[in-house]
C-alpha cells in the first residue's frame, strides 16, 4: 500500500469508512498530511466536499489530470468534471477486471 501522504490532487479514492463506504470519489484538496477532500460531482459536489481521513480511503492508480489542470488553474472544478473522472475510472476498472477473468 502506498504511503497515504502520498495522495495527489485528481487522484481517484476508494471510500472504506463512513456512510460512502464502497465508493469512489476524487481528491480535491489537501488539507495535511492526515485529511484530504473528496467529492464526485453526484452525491458529493465541490462545494459541499467531504472531509475525510487519509486512514478512511484507499487510493487508486487513477489521477485525472482534467480535474488536476483545472483545480491548478482556478482553484475549482466542475461537477460535470468530477462526475467524468469518476466514470472514466469505473470503465477502466471495468475492462480490466473482464480481462482477468475466464
Amino acid at each position: 500500500m502506498s504511503n497515504p501522504g502520498s495522495l495527489q490532487i485528481g487522484q481517484i479514492v476508494k471510500i472504506l469508512k463512513g456512510k460512502d463506504a464502497g465508493q469512489v470519489a476524487v481528491v480535491v484538496s489537501i488539507e495535511d498530511s492526515r485529511f484530504v477532500y473528496i467529492a464526485d460531482g453526484n452525491k458529493r459536489k465541490f462545494d459541499q466536499k467531504k472531509k475525510k481521513n487519509l486512514l478512511h480511503l484507499e487510493p487508486q492508480s487513477f489521477i485525472s489530470s482534467e480535474v488536476a489542470n483545472s483545480l491548478n488553474e482556478s482553484g475549482r472544478v466542475t461537477n460535470g468534471k468530477l462526475r467524468y473522472a469518476v466514470m472514466k475510472f469505473m470503465k477502466s476498472t471495468e475492462t480490466h477486471a473482464e480481462e482477468k477473468g475466464d
